[in-house]
């Protein structure tokens, strides 16, 4: 074959002979020889970057744990403590001709305000005295009967007694009968008024549920606690007239400490009628000398 005829055979397309490159790889462009794609080395992760899911999944369990046991907690934890309880004691005997005066004295646990919601913790139960709430509605509490599932804490009605009031306690099972809460429910009705201030009793005698004392019943007022084994309402009575009224912030003035009436009250033609001339004075013939006989000579 000539020189010639060698020549003008057809040359085949060098892209075509290599595959994945050109058209036959579809990207329409030749690669340019000596530009190859160079990439960048990657950065190794930190530990908080390949675990940051994981972690932030423990925050969020560790913020519910703490919420919800912040609020099992103060679901549960009591209103109040008792350091102890207060125990009954011998009845002073009475001076001669002196009207026994019922209960026993007890020891000043203070009278500070506290926030509502504050567990005070008592140096003994049932306390007649101490730390107390003072808002309306939480401390002083109404002045009514509490059936046996109604809750009060002493923080409210510590309150009613340093204003003199009396509050009648009971506890179960004594004092959760049917009969025994009929009869606690009327002992508002069947008490006087308060003996200085003559308040009613729907204004200051509180009947409520307390379980740590002693006994079944009780009727206390500041400072002063009567302990009782049966429900007994004449002794209610009897200390209700002797002792109620008397609190360090009393509703009158006739129960603060030292009270005397003045003059203006204490005298009143009622009391010192202004006394009548006697007849002796009235006539002046009983008090003139009579004339002397005139002898005969």
């Amino acid at each position: 074959m000539s020189k010639r005829t060698r020549n003008s055979q057809p040359t085949r397309a060098t892209t075509a002979s290599r595959p994945g490159t050109g058209a036959a790889a579809g990207s329409g462009t030749a690669p340019v020889p000596g530009r190859a794609r160079i990439r960048e080395p990657q950065r190794p992760r930190s530990a908080l970057e390949r675990y940051r899911g994981l972690l932030l999944g423990i925050g969020i369990a560790a913020v519910v744990l703490v919420v919800g046991g912040a609020l099992f907690l103060g679901a549960s934890s009591p209103a109040y403590a008792c350091t102890s309880t207060l125990q009954p004691e011998p009845a002073a005997s009475p001076a001669p001709g002196e009207t026994p005066r019922l209960g026993q004295v007890t020891g000043d646990l203070g009278r500070n305000h506290v926030t509502v919601g504050t567990s005070v913790t008592y140096g003994f139960c049932p306390p007649t005295s101490g730390n107390h709430y003072n808002a309306p509605g939480s401390g002083p509490i109404a002045a009514e009967f509490y059936g046996k599932d109604s809750v009060t804490v002493p923080e409210g009605w510590v309150h009613n007694l340093e204003h003199g009031g009396m509050v009648v306690l009971y506890r179960c099972p004594e004092g959760c009968g049917t009969d025994t809460q009929t009869a606690l429910g009327a002992v508002q009705g069947q008490l006087p008024a308060s003996p200085l201030c003559g308040l009613a009793t729907t204004a200051n005698v509180v009947v409520t549920r307390f379980d740590q004392m002693p006994t079944p019943y009780a009727a206390i007022v500041w400072g002063r606690v009567l302990f009782l084994n049966t429900f007994d309402m004449a002794q209610i009575t009897t200390f209700y007239a002797q002792s109620a009224d008397r609190g360090p912030e009393p509703q009158c003035a006739q129960a603060e400490p030292g009270y005397t009436p003045s003059p203006a009250l204490a005298t009143s033609p009622a009391a010192s009628p202004v006394a009548s001339p006697s007849p002796a004075a009235a006539s002046p013939s009983a008090t003139a000398p009579s004339p002397s006989p005139t002898k005969t000579p």
